[in-house]
């Protein structure tokens, strides 16, 4: 019976993995990559990869976001001030750890936590299913509203679970009094 049960929710989070994105691409190839968002309105995806100086992480400011543009040549392009300052940029604050934490401009109310580990590689952890997970991709399910103002049904987070390595997701709403600081 409980391996019934543990199956049939494996079942649901693969689905869970698999069915926000279908048909979206997948960026691929830079060693750098944290994350990628993605949105239902195009497959333009946003990706945060370290943002390294010479070889060394730069400290103030470790994550740099940029879009893929897979709607129109494939190309790569910087976000305008606009998206950076009220979309899809981040806030980073440099915690006593020397971990950072890290927020979404546009969102607040979810903390996502730049750590070194002990094979002193960056990884970005960020809670799904109530623990700090690898995350990997963020998925935001659009259903109207503006530019300015999108309605928003769910976003959904994957990532990968550190201790056994295997994928992880969850879907979540977003909370009115957490989009702002």
């Amino acid at each position: 019976m409980i391996r019934s049960i543990f199956l049939a929710a494996m079942c649901s989070l693969l689905f869970l993995y698999v069915a926000a994105q279908e048909g979206f691409p997948v960026p691929a190839g830079n060693i750098s990559q944290l994350f990628y968002l993605q949105r239902t309105s195009n497959t333009n995806t946003i990706v945060y990869e370290l943002n390294y100086k010479k070889g060394v992480l730069d400290e103030s400011n470790p994550v740099h976001v940029f879009w893929i543009r897979y709607a129109e040549k494939g190309q790569r392009a910087e976000l305008s001030w606009i998206q950076r300052v009220f979309a899809y940029g981040v806030k980073i604050k440099l915690m006593p750890d020397s971990s950072y934490r890290v927020r979404l401009v546009s969102y607040a109310g979810y903390s996502m936590f730049l750590k070194k580990g002990t094979d002193k590689k960056y990884r970005l952890y960020a809670p799904i299913n109530g623990k700090l997970m690898i995350l990997n991709r963020i998925f935001v399910k659009i259903t109207g509203g503006s530019m300015w103002s999108p309605d928003i049904e769910y976003f959904e987070v994957s990532g990968i679970d550190p201790a056994t390595g295997k994928p992880v997701a969850e879907r979540k709403k977003v909370l009115a009094n957490e989009i702002k600081e």
